[in-house]
């Protein structure tokens, strides 16, 4: 983990997206229950349930540990500040993907797009993850870049965005 003394750049400070990613995740999850099913998807019988339940586990387990390393690292947790890091964090699951917290959404999405049994539901997962990147971490990888110069730009060719 790498830190720095210099203050915040300010061009970078504005984020494209002005949502917060929580709630781009309840609004996709809503539209995935609101979409008319277009084909429904076969029902996984007594399974059916807990499978969707863990892989909701997982992915809360996934934005949890992204959670817990901002905090050991005692840098901010807050998406629509980036620009004020104090540290780059790539220890724990940050080795593993630069995004935790957006993956571990993206598999409680998937989970409730199984649990809904359409297939439409599906279709909400690609916009959300395009719609993301571009407005979030798009971003935020520029506000990063900008205080971490080429530290970040090593961790980014090391570490994949999603996986």
């Amino acid at each position: 983990m790498a830190s720095t003394d210099r203050p915040p750049p300010q061009a970078t400070s504005g984020l494209a997206l002005k949502i917060p990613p929580l709630a781009l995740v309840a609004l996709a999850a809503a539209a995935m229950w609101f979409l008319p099913a277009i084909a429904e998807l076969p029902h996984l019988g007594p399974w059916h349930t807990g499978l969707c339940a863990a892989l909701a586990l997982l992915g809360a387990a996934v934005c949890l540990a992204g959670v817990l390393a901002f905090r050991q690292a005692r840098t901010t947790v807050d998406p629509m500040r980036p620009a004020a890091a104090t540290s780059l964090v790539v220890r724990g699951i940050y080795h593993y993907t630069r995004n935790p917290m957006y993956l571990g959404f993206l598999l409680v999405l998937l989970a409730w797009a199984l649990y809904l049994t359409k297939l439409s539901a599906f279709l909400i997962l690609p916009v959300f993850i395009g719609y993301l990147t571009v407005f979030q971490i798009k971003p935020e990888e520029a506000a990063l870049r900008d205080r971490f110069g080429a530290d970040f730009d090593a961790y980014a060719a090391r570490v994949r965005r999603w996986l």
